[in-house]
């Protein structure tokens, strides 16, 4: 491949993110338009139609490691591995 075409197929790259990005952000705009409905109604479930929305509270337990890390610094090492990944860019 030549460096005109990967240079080419590069930019139709980025028109495509562009798009994408502008979808995005429409997509949360929606949705934040339903959940300000909801929040307004003091719901957590909607029916809309043939739709059923749902803004529910949800409780998780997550592991602190910063914390632990000062707390127990050798045990934090001891189980600390290292990992090999590839990232892809185009600045």
């Amino acid at each position: 491949m030549s460096t005109i075409e990967l240079s080419t197929i590069i930019e139709k790259m980025k028109e495509w993110e562009a798009i994408q990005a502008e979808a995005a952000a429409e997509v949360e705009a929606l949705k934040d338009q339903i959940k300000a409905e909801m929040n307004s109604r003091g719901v957590e479930e909607l029916e809309a139609g043939q739709y059923i929305a749902r803004f529910t509270t949800v409780l998780s337990n997550r592991f602190d490691s910063t914390a632990f890390k000062k707390v127990m610094p050798e045990t934090y090492k001891a189980f600390t591995r290292q990992v090999t990944s590839r990232r892809f860019s185009i600045g």
